[in-house]
C-alpha cells in the first residue's frame, strides 16, 4: 500500500537500447495508469542522463507486439501494467534489401511505419517513382548461410549466384506467399535488425513508365522480368524464349561499353497519347463507355480467317467470312451471306485473349476463352499474316475489356503487336551476312533457362540468340528494357499469381489466379479457366475474418465466395485491394497516394 504522492504508484521495467552498439540499460520507473506516454519517455530520459540525440527512439512492448507511438494516450489506455517489460528502442534499424537485380543492399528504414511507408521511404532512397507497385517479402531459408560466416560481415563481396538456390527460392515465394502485410510495421511481422528481405514489384500494374523518369525503376523492372523468363516462373514459347535471350545479349552489350547513358536523350511518351490512355483507363467497366465513341465512327474489321471450335463438331480449321463490330465477332459461310444471320456471334466482353503464335512456321492464332453460363468456351481463331493478326488481336484485346476500335489505344496496340512479332522473328533480316559465333564473346547459357540450355549446344544457342539480335541491334539501352518489359507483358501468364482454394458449395480445391484486372477460376486437373471475373464489374467485397472465407459481389447479382488453403485469406484480400486502389491513380495526383484508401482496401478487419 502507497501514501501520499505514491498512492497507486508502480515500478514499470523498461529496458533503453542505444544506437551506438553498447549494451542497453534497464530502469525502474514509478508511474500512475493516468501517465500519458509522452510524459514516461520524458521522465526515462533524464532518468538515463546519456547525452544523446533520443528522437529517433519509441517504446516497443514486446508481450504484446506493438508500438506505443501515441504519446496523448496513458498507460491505463493502452493496458500497460506493471508486468509490461517495455523496450525504448530506435525506430529506425538497418535492414539487408536485396532488389530484383539480385543485389544486396544495407539501408536504415522505419521499423515502426507500416510497410506501405517503409517502402515508399526505400524506393525515396532508391530514385524509384511509384513505391505502391513494391513491397517487401521475407527472405527463403539459404541452406549455405548455415556455414560458418566471415567474420568481418560488412564486407561485401561478390557472390556466385546459385541458380538452384534462386530457384527453389523462388517456387517457396509462390506457395507460402512470403509477402510481408503492407498494413502492419516491420517489428509487428517479427523483423529483426539486420534481416534480409526483398524488395520486389508486387503489384503488375506499371503506370506512367517513363524513360526521362524512371531510368531505375525500369532498370529494376526489366531486371524482375528476366529473373522471372530464367527461372520459368512464367510460360513462354522457344521462340518467345530466344527473343528474349537475344534482348538480355543486346543490354549486356550496351551495359559493358565504356559510353555513359544519358537518359535525358531518351522520348518522353506523347503527351496527348498518354492522356487519353488514361481517359479511357478510368473510363473503363463504367456506364460511360460510349463517350469516346459518340464523336467518332466505330472501325469494323472484315476478313476471311479460320475457325476451330474444340468442343463442337468442327474438328479442323474451317474458313469463314469474319465480321468485327462494337466488341463481338460474327461468322458467316462466306462473303455473300454476311448480309443475312452469322452463323454464331461471339461475345467478347470479359473473354481472356490468349496467342497461339510461332513467327518461324508462319502460325498466327488467337485462342479466345468465352464466358458462359458453366464456365468457358474455346474458340480459335487463325490468321493468315502478320499484319491481319496483330489488327484482329488488338481488337480482341480492347473488346475484352468492353472497348471498341474506335478508342485511341488501338493503333498503338496494333504496333506494340507487330513489334513484339518482329522481336520473335528469329530469322535474320534478307541480305544479312550469317552471325558470327565467336563474336559473341559471352556465354548463351545466361541468357536461356535450364530447359533450353540443356537442349542446345552453345554454338547452336550463339547462332540462334545472334540471328534474333539483328531484328534489334539498333535499340538503345532503355528502349530494350522496355521492349523487354513490354513483351513480358505479352505473356499470357503475365501478373498472375495462384492460390489454392476452396470455393463454397464445393468440395475439392481449385486454382484461384489473381491479375491486375481479374479473377480467375482454374480447374486443378486441366489448369484451364473455367470463370473470369473482372474487377470493374466487382460491386463489394468483404472477409469474413473468423471462418478466413473472402466473399465478392459482382454485376448482375453475381456472387463468390472461397476460403483459401494455400495461403493465409489476408494475401489474396490485400491482392484485390490493392490492385482497386491502383485502378484509381491519375496523373493530376502529383505522386502522392491516398494511404487511407490503401488501407481502407487492404487492411485485415482481425
Amino acid at each position: 500500500f502507497c501514501c501520499g504522492g505514491r498512492q497507486n504508484s508502480w515500478e514499470l521495467s523498461i529496458q533503453v537500447d542505444q544506437r551506438q552498439g553498447d549494451e542497453s540499460m534497464k530502469f525502474k520507473i514509478l508511474v500512475k495508469g493516468d501517465l500519458h506516454i509522452g510524459g514516461l519517455m520524458l521522465k526515462l530520459v533524464e532518468k538515463i542522463k546519456t547525452p544523446q540525440n533520443w528522437s529517433d527512439h519509441a517504446l516497443w512492448w514486446e508481450k504484446k507486439n506493438c508500438w506505443l507511438l501515441k504519446n496523448h494516450w496513458t498507460l491505463d489506455k493502452y493496458g500497460v501494467q506493471a508486468d509490461a517489460d517495455l523496450r525504448f528502442t530506435p525506430q529506425h534499424k538497418p535492414l539487408l534489401l536485396q532488389l530484383p537485380n539480385m543485389k544486396t543492399i544495407k539501408l536504415t528504414i522505419s521499423f515502426s511505419s507500416v510497410v506501405f511507408k517503409a517502402v515508399e521511404e526505400i524506393c525515396k532512397a532508391l530514385n524509384i517513382r511509384r513505391s505502391e507497385e513494391l513491397s517487401l517479402l521475407k527472405a527463403p531459408d539459404d541452406p549455405k548461410k548455415k556455414k560458418k560466416k566471415d567474420k568481418n560481415k560488412d564486407q561485401e563481396e561478390d557472390e556466385i549466384i546459385d541458380m538452384d538456390v534462386i530457384k527453389k527460392s523462388k517456387i517457396q515465394i509462390n506457395v507460402l506467399g512470403r509477402w510481408l502485410d503492407s498494413s502492419s510495421s516491420l517489428m509487428e511481422q517479427g523483423i529483426q535488425e539486420n534481416d534480409k528481405l526483398l524488395l520486389r514489384f508486387k503489384y503488375h500494374c506499371f503506370f506512367d513508365l517513363n524513360p526521362k523518369y524512371d531510368a531505375v525503376r525500369i532498370t529494376q523492372l526489366y531486371e524482375q522480368a528476366r529473373w522471372a523468363i530464367l527461372l520459368e516462373e512464367i510460360e513462354c514459347t522457344e521462340e518467345e524464349m530466344l527473343m528474349f535471350a537475344s534482348l538480355q545479349y543486346h543490354i549486356c552489350k550496351l551495359t559493358m561499353s565504356t559510353k555513359p547513358v544519358d537518359y535525358s536523350d531518351e522520348p518522353d511518351i506523347d503527351e496527348v497519347e498518354a492522356a487519353l490512355s488514361h481517359l479511357e483507363t478510368t473510363l473503363e467497366g463504367r456506364n460511360t463507355d460510349k463517350i469516346l465513341e459518340d464523336i467518332t465512327d466505330i472501325p469494323k474489321l472484315e476478313d476471311t480467317l479460320k475457325l476451330y471450335r474444340p468442343k463442337r463438331l468442327l474438328r479442323t480449321f474451317k474458313d469463314y467470312w469474319f465480321v468485327f463490330k462494337d466488341t463481338s465477332i460474327s461468322y458467316y459461310k462466306n462473303k455473300e451471306s454476311a448480309s443475312g444471320e452469322p452463323i454464331e456471334q461471339l461475345h467478347l466482353r470479359g473473354c481472356e485473349v490468349v496467342p497461339d503464335v510461332n513467327v518461324t512456321e508462319k502460325k498466327f492464332g488467337i485462342k479466345l476463352l468465352l464466358p458462359v453460363a458453366d464456365g468457358m468456351n474455346e474458340v480459335y481463331i487463325r490468321c493468315d499474316n502478320e499484319t491481319q493478326y496483330a489488327k484482329w488481336k488488338a481488337a480482341c484485346i480492347l473488346a475484352s475489356k468492353g472497348k471498341t476500335m474506335a478508342y485511341s489505344s488501338y493503333s498503338s496496340e496494333v504496333r506494340n503487336i507487330q513489334s513484339f512479332l518482329q522481336m520473335k522473328s528469329l530469322a535474320p533480316p534478307p541480305g544479312q551476312a550469317a552471325s558470327d559465333v565467336e563474336s559473341m564473346e559471352m556465354n548463351p547459357e545466361c541468357f536461356v533457362s535450364p530447359r533450353y540450355g540443356k537442349k542446345y549446344k552453345n554454338k547452336q544457342l550463339s547462332t540462334r540468340i545472334l540471328d534474333a539480335h539483328h531484328n534489334i541491334s539498333q535499340l538503345s539501352l532503355m528502349e530494350a528494357k522496355m521492349r523487354f518489359i513490354q513483351a513480358w507483358q505479352s505473356l499470357p501468364e503475365f501478373g498472375i499469381k495462384y492460390y489454392i482454394v476452396r470455393f463454397r458449395g464445393c468440395k475439392k480445391d481449385e486454382i484461384l489466379g489473381i491479375s491486375y484486372n481479374r479473377l480467375i477460376r482454374i480447374d486443378t486437373s486441366t489448369r484451364l479457366p473455367v470463370t473470369t471475373w473482372r474487377f470493374s464489374n466487382m460491386k463489394q467485397w468483404n472477409v469474413n475474418w473468423e471462418i478466413r472465407q473472402v466473399s465478392i459481389e459482382f454485376d448482375q447479382n453475381v456472387w463468390v465466395a472461397f476460403s483459401c488453403q494455400s495461403c493465409d485469406c489476408r494475401v489474396v484480400h490485400e491482392y484485390i485491394g490493392g490492385y482497386i486502389f491502383l485502378s484509381t491513380r491519375s496523373k493530376d495526383q502529383n505522386e502522392t497516394l491516398d494511404e487511407e484508401l490503401f488501407r481502407k482496401l487492404t487492411g485485415g478487419q482481425e
